[in-house]
């Protein structure tokens, strides 16, 4: 723990250089931007500046992209309370107690409870990764390539499982992801694969061009399609911002549950953002004391408890990114981006071989949600009115944006082709009920487990059998073919309900 904190601060150091302070107000200004403009969000603002940080140092770039992964988490709430509309995934439930607040004159109040619970929350799941993320490092060095195997198996059936209504759709996504990542020549065999004899195709699938179209290009498609009417209803003033004690005193409670609900959640594979808000409104709505104000007066509960829990939980799920190199979102898979950009590989070794980086990342962490806090209580009305320029002129701004990134990734023609074709491909398939995410975590683990089976088969002379020798592979192996039964009987249950319940019909 004493070696932590010395490197923290030997960290800050190197924070509190001016470029990098610089560099997380950029990042915290443009996250909560995108959180506050609906369609954007923290995938779709990352995709789009990953070019731009190709002139920066590694350290600069990742600041200003961790800054716009939690800052987004303080701007969802902000459409959601004001206009009803979220501006975010995760900001979807405090919609519901958020506006009620709103509509009765109490925006400021529920926009100064969800900035200090981000920040409080924020700042928790920092010390988190401070003390957690050495402990896993270290534990994850004596992971062999049987380890990662089934590390990146797991996270693929478990993701699978935990995104989109549909699991049959959500593993043709998975599969989808695999095979996208596995597209070019492969490295060991030196065999050409889905290339269709295409020559752009040997090098790859431009793993951010696929992002960006998804991502970024698709929620343009979607929003000049369906465009949400974001006029302003709730003028806030900075003199109403704060709210009352008895406010004040029934928000403490929730913060604390919520930073905690989200901690966890955040270590978990799967949606944890979304998930923990559900979770932790419901806590909050059974705990209440003030049950008459949940339907449609709005209770601050409500709104303190979710937003603390979506922010928890994204800064938890920096730990297995940078200890073990697992993105468990869309949104982390974009910051590994960041990384590859500059040459680095996040995992184990990332503290041993950038020390400076890692530990100045996590101290600009601590200084970006003191940011975050000071941008989001009083800019609040500043950031409102952005709401007020037409989806007619802020769609095609983003789009030219968007295509002006991906033809500076390697200023080809090709991969512009490229955008347009999964930035359709993705709107379509998000039509049909086809959940995103997993095509991106598809694709990233998708080629790390392909590499760490081939080494393990070569292991064990070709007997994968053998991967239940070693006691942490084999456990994650009974833990993931313990889901797939579960989720296959979760079915058959499902079905054999359905059908009783069509001859208890018929027979009435």
């Amino acid at each position: 723990m004493l070696e932590s904190v010395t490197m923290l601060l030997s960290g800050f150091s190197e924070a509190l250089v001016l470029k990098n302070i610089a560099a997380a107000f950029a990042g915290a200004l443009v996250g909560t931007l995108a959180g506050i403009l609906p369609g954007l969000g923290i995938s779709g603002s990352i995709a789009l500046l990953l070019p731009l940080s190709y002139g920066m140092e590694p350290l600069t770039a990742l600041i200003m992209f961790s800054g716009i992964y939690y800052g987004a988490m303080y701007g969802g709430s902000t459409t959601s309370i004001l206009v009803n509309v979220p501006g975010e995934g995760a900001s979807v439930v405090t919609c519901l107690q958020g506006h009620s607040m709103a509509k009765r004159g109490r925006a400021g109040a529920a926009l100064c409870v969800c900035a200090m619970g981000s920040f409080f929350a924020g700042t928790i799941g920092v010390i988190g990764l401070t003390f957690f993320a050495p402990v896993l490092s270290r534990w994850a060095l004596k992971f062999g390539p049987p380890e990662y195997m089934m590390i990146a198996a797991l996270g693929l059936i478990l993701l699978a499982n935990m995104t989109g209504k549909s699991k049959v759709k959500s593993y043709i996504m998975v599969l989808l992801g695999m095979m996208l990542g596995s597209v070019g020549m492969d490295a060991t065999g030196s065999i050409a694969r889905y290339t269709f004899g295409s020559l752009n195709l040997l090098e790859g699938l431009d793993f951010i061009i696929v992002i960006m179209a998804l991502f970024g290009l698709g929620e343009i498609m979607d929003t000049m399609i369906h465009p949400v009417d974001t006029s302003v209803k709730q003028k806030v003033r900075l003199r109403d911002l704060y709210p009352n004690k008895e406010e004040t005193k029934r928000s403490v409670c929730p913060i604390g549950r919520g930073t905690i609900i989200g901690f966890i959640m955040g270590l978990l594979p799967g949606p944890a953002m979304s998930l923990s808000t559900y979770v932790s409104y419901s806590l909050e709505k059974k705990l209440s004391k003030h049950k008459d104000e949940w339907d449609g007066y709005g209770a601050i509960e409500g709104v303190a408890g979710p937003e603390s829990a979506n922010n928890a939980a994204s800064t938890a799920q920096m730990i297995p990114l940078l200890a073990l190199g697992l993105p468990f979102s869309s949104s982390a898979a974009l910051l590994v981006s960041g990384f590859r950009i500059h040459g680095i590989v996040p995992g184990p070794r990332l503290m041993t071989m950038y020390p400076a980086l890692f530990w100045g990342l996590v101290a600009s962490m601590y200084i970006g949600n003191l940011i975050c806090l000071i941008l989001n209580l009083p800019l609040v009305p500043a950031f409102a009115k952005i709401l007020k320029v037409p989806m007619k002129i802020l769609m095609p701004i983003v789009a030219l944006i968007t295509f002006t990134g991906a033809y500076a990734l390697n200023y080809s023609i090709f991969d512009l082709s490229m955008l347009v074709l999964f930035g359709i491909a993705g709107w379509f398939l998000a039509k049909g009920g086809f959940s995103l995410a997993p095509v991106a975590i598809g694709m990233f683990l998708g080629p790390q487990f392909e590499s760490s089976l081939k080494q393990s088969l070569s292991m064990f002379d070709g007997n994968i059998g053998l991967v239940f020798t070693r006691p942490i592979a084999g456990t994650m192996a009974v833990i993931m073919i313990l889901s797939i039964l579960w989720t296959v009987f979760r079915s058959i249950q499902k079905t054999r309900s359905g059908k009783e319940d069509e001859i208890v019909i018929e027979a009435d």
